[in-house]
This record gives C-alpha cells, structure tokens and sequence, in this order.
C-alpha cells in the first residue's frame, strides 16, 4: 500500500482502521510490523501519529508504540496522552509515571486526559505518597472538579486504602455513576461494610441509578455483615430492575446468600443462572464448604469439566477446604493429587495450608507435619496456622510450642496466634505458661482482638461483647438466659469449663461461660423475632466448644433453627443437632 494513502487519511479513518484490526481497501488485513514499516515514512505528521500510536496501544503493541513516539521529530499533548494512557493500562506501568514527569520538562502542559492516565496508573501500583504529589498538581492545575480526573483520584484513594481522603474528595466532587461505583466498592473492600450499604441508600435518593458494578459491591457488603434482609432487599431490587442476567450479579448473589447462613437461597440462585462462569462454581463450591456440605462441593466440582469449565486454583481450595470442614480426608488427599497430575497445577502455599488442615482437623497430626516436609518452599503463616490450630484442638502442646514460634517469626504482631497457644496451655492447665505468653504479648505490644457476635433483627444489626451490658435491652436479655441456664441444666447440660481460659474459681468459670457473646446474640434474637423464624448470629472469631454444645441445647428446648457464622464456618443447629456434626 502506497504510503501516500496515510498521508490524507483522516485522524478517524486511521483509528477506524486500528479498531478492525488494520482493514485494507480490498477487504484483506496486513501485518502490524509491516505496517509499521510502512508508516514511519510520514512520521511528521504529528497529528496522524498521535492516532496511530492510540491504534497500536489499543492493539496491545505498547512497543511499537514507543518506537513510533521515540522517532517522532514534534509531539503534542494528544502523542503525550496516547502513550501515557497505554502504559497506565499496560506494563510496565511505571513507565506512565517516568513519562509524566518527562513531559513536565518540556513545553507541553498536561490536561484533564494526562492527569486521568497518571492518577490510574497511581492507582494499580498504590503509591500514595506519589498520588497526593500529583493530587496537588491538579488543583493547582483547576482540574480537580473535573468528573473524569476527580473519579480517578476516588479511585486512587481507595485502592491505596485512603477511605477517609477518598470520601472527602467525593463529596466535594461533580458526581456520575463511576463516582458512587468508586465509593462504595472502596467502603466494601475495606471492611466498611455499614457505610457502604448507608452510600447505596444515598445513591439512590440522590436519584442516580445503580449499575450492575454499584449492586455487585453492595451484595459484597451485605455479605461480610451477614446483613440477609438488606440482601434481599437488593436482590428485589435486582430482579424489578433487570439486572438478573448480568453474571457478575448472580455471582455476587451466590457469595451473600452464602455468607449469610442461607445455602439454599445460593443454590436456588446457582440452578437459575442462563450462564456461569469459573467464579460463579467457585463461589458455590466455597458455600458448600463453608455451611460442611462437603460432599455436595464435590459433587459440583466434578460436574465443572462436564460444562466445558476447567477448575482453577481457586476451584482447588474451595473443594479443599470443604473436605477439610466435611472430614473427607481421603478425597482431599485424591483431589491434591488431581490437582497436580491431571491439571497441571502447581500447588501453592494454599493448597498446602489446606491440606495441613484437612489433616490436622481429623487428627493426624503426624502425617500433617510429615505432609510439611514435602512442601517445596517455605511454608508461610497459613500452613504453620492450621497446624497450630490443629494442635489447639487435641492438645498437642510440644508441636503447637513449635508452631507458635514459628509462625511469632513470621507475624509478630498477629494476636490470634499467641491466644491459641496461650489456650493449648490454659486447657492443659500449665497457667504459669498462659501468664509467660501474656508477658510476651504485652511486651511486644501485640493486642487480642476482642471476641464479639452480631445479629440483624428489623434491618438493624445489634453487636455483643462477652459479658455486655450496653444493650437497652439488657435485663430482658440476661434474663432470657437465666432461663434458658435452668431449663438446660435440667435437660442435661453441663457447662464446660475448659473453655474459661482464666485460672478462676469453678463457679467464677460457669458464671463467665453463660454470658459469652453469642449466647447473648442468641438470647437477643429470641425476644426480637417471631417463634418459628430462624435465628442467625455472626461471630469474629471461632465458636467455643461449650458455646456449641449449649446452642445445641437451646435449638431443641425453644424449637428454633440457629445459624452461627463463626471465622471458619456456618454451623446449622435444629433439634438438638449441629450440621458439623461435631466436626470443626
């Protein structure tokens, strides 16, 4: 093709042709390094080049890019933004930035199209200290108002984990859809999930309506809250808005219903979908395990290749850590080694963390660290864990010793491991080593996270600390479990003191015992609802043992389902039965 040709062709016929993958005028396609060849005859023309490297950026050719800008005798603004833009959204990332600071040596002054690109690129590599840099270059600038620019620097302080400056800057920014997007998908990821759902609500009276990204998050939010009427609020709203086929809808969909206790809304959601992805089995695989309905996950992850979708690695942890919830130790066992021979995946330190805990929880602990030596790395916090975790459950003190020192070196701030072996030692009874790891977490400021429950009763969630008595409704609270306290006594329960970590009198330990937190939760949730309505406590941390025993005892006396989401699982207790069958 006679190079004339590009020399009077339009800026839009240019990037017409780049959009079809370089048409020519007989119908055919050439080559993208031919055509380079070609084009860097007429190099001059600076505007046409601009288009042109837009065309190979699109193209996902950023170094033809760079060479057709390198070789340029005259750039403009528009080369500067084509080229910065594609390095914002392609590696190596940091070229934007280098670029940007390039460009602030010439003539050339940036505008709203700049600032966007390099505030995105900020964004991905999450360099803060460098984003407020560039914040202060746009006001300066009097582009911050600027809906595109101001969005970006939303976004930038969200994913650098700046939730307080991104919500400043919003509310004194011009306002779309991606702004609120923006917003509450950074209120959901960083676990503020009550703000996020009260953005939700404000979006929508502002009169802008959600899109299928604004749900998504929401859902999220109402996941991690365990918030199920607030979900279904939004689900209604989902279906009346026809928002019902967008697959990242359903998906998210699958995840909240999961992690709200209600596996068989998830599955009804799951069986509905016209179309599914690897995600959308994840996340059932993952609910499936999470509620110990280990044989089910199974049974979904062998039927994923019959629909033409390969498993992935997340696929594997998912199955994974529903055998180990389920106790179904030999199918793990076949599973890993599926993984790596039939699928060629490589195990990573998940897999592996699983696999110690499959073994660990069913009380092989010497084939859990004989499984460890396998591991061709370094195992990490999470497979040193679920051996600490397994050792706190059958009282292996010398190998729990060992893995808390371990894994004291790998996080040294991280309170839950201390506490778990600070209660191998305090269910052993070795109080003076219970008092030596206190020392030892004081010493290094390391601070226990406090044990807390929450249920939602009429669109509002109520949170209790052990022995609270903060609630307005608290006599009636406490009052409720004196009751429940004789009526289980005498239907056979006995308050397990093991699980007073404390070297107190025994009658101190049955006192304490009584008014845990989700005991609390529980007793709340039956004065505030309906007989007959399943009860659904979340809880931050694992549930004790006597805690579980009691809640079994409670679901036959009163005749109501309680579901307690603890930080490993769901557990289903009905007539005086737990769904882990007392197995987690």
């Amino acid at each position: 093709m006679d190079c004339g040709y590009f020399r009077i062709c339009p800026m839009g016929v240019w990037k017409r042709c780049f959009g079809t993958f370089h048409r020519n005028e007989k119908g055919g396609y050439w080559d993208r390094s031919s055509h380079f060849g070609q084009c860097s005859q007429f190099l001059r023309y600076t505007y046409c080049c601009g288009a042109g490297k837009t065309g190979y950026a699109r193209c996902g050719r950023i170094e033809n890019a760079r060479q057709l800008f390198d070789m340029m005798p005259k750039r403009n603004i528009v080369s500067w933004n084509a080229l910065i833009a594609a390095y914002a959204q392609h590696e190596p990332i940091e070229e934007s930035l280098i670029l940007f600071c390039q460009l602030q040596q010439t003539d050339i002054k940036p505008d709203r199209v700049t600032f966007t690109s390099v505030v995105t690129a900020c964004a991905t590599l999450a360099v803060l200290d460098y984003g407020k840099h560039l914040h202060g270059h746009i006001i300066r600038a009097g582009f911050e108002s600027g809906i595109s620019v101001g969005n970006a620097l939303v976004s930038m302080y969200v994913k650098c984990g700046n939730i307080d400056d991104a919500r400043l800057l919003f509310n004194n920014i011009e306002r779309n859809t991606v702004s609120w997007n923006a917003m509450i998908a950074g209120y959901a990821q960083h676990s503020h999930c009550e703000d996020a759902l009260e953005l939700f609500s404000q979006m929508q009276h502002a009169g802008v309506k959600p899109d299928q990204v604004a749900l998504a998050s929401v859902l999220s939010a109402c996941a991690s809250l365990a918030a199920l009427e607030h979900g279904k609020r939004v689900h209604s709203h989902i279906i009346r808005n026809g928002f019902g086929s967008y697959l990242s809808v359903d998906n998210a969909l699958i995840t909240m219903y999961s992690k709200c206790g209600s596996i068989e809304d998830a599955f009804q959601t799951f069986d509905m979908m016209s179309e599914r992805n690897v995600i959308s089995w994840n996340a059932m695989i993952a609910g499936c395990g999470q509620h110990g309905c280990g044989k089910e996950a199974l049974k979904l992850f062998a039927q994923m290749p019959q629909t033409g979708i390969e498993p992935d690695q997340i696929s594997f942890v998912s199955a994974l850590s529903a055998c180990s919830h389920s106790g179904l130790v030999d199918e793990g066992l076949q599973l890993f080694d599926s993984m790596c021979q039939d699928y060629c995946i490589t195990p990573r330190e998940v897999h592996y963390a699983c696999m110690i805990d499959l073994l660990g929880r069913a009380g092989h602990l010497d084939e859990a660290r004989d499984f460890m030596k396998s591991i061709p790395f370094a195992p990490d916090a999470n497979v040193w864990g679920a051996l600490l975790g397994a050792c706190r459950m059958y009282g292996n003190i010398d190998l729990g010793k060992h893995a808390a020192e371990c894994l004291f070196q790998l996080e040294p701030q991280n309170a839950a491991k201390y506490v778990l072996l600070s209660n191998i030692y305090a269910a052993a009874g070795r109080w003076d080593d219970v008092a030596k790891v206190r020392r030892i977490m004081k010493d290094r400021g390391v601070q226990k996270q406090p044990g807390c429950s929450w249920i939602e009763v009429k669109n509002k969630v109520h949170t209790f600390m052990v022995e609270d008595k903060s609630h307005p409704q608290t006599e009636e609270i406490y009052s409720t479990l004196e009751d429940l306290a004789r009526q289980m006594e005498a239907a056979g329960y006995v308050p397990d003191t093991n699980f007073v970590l404390h070297d107190v009198e025994m009658e101190q330990k049955e006192h304490s015992l009584y008014h845990h937190s989700e005991k609390l939760a529980i007793a709340f949730g039956l004065i505030s609802t309906l007989p007959g309505i399943p009860i659904r406590i979340m809880k931050n941390l694992r549930v004790c043992g006597d805690c579980h025993t009691a809640t079994k005892f409670i679901s036959k006396i009163v005749q109501r389902e309680i579901i307690i989401r603890d930080a490993n699982r769901f557990h289903h207790f009905k007539d005086g039965l737990c769904s882990c069958g007392d197995y987690w």
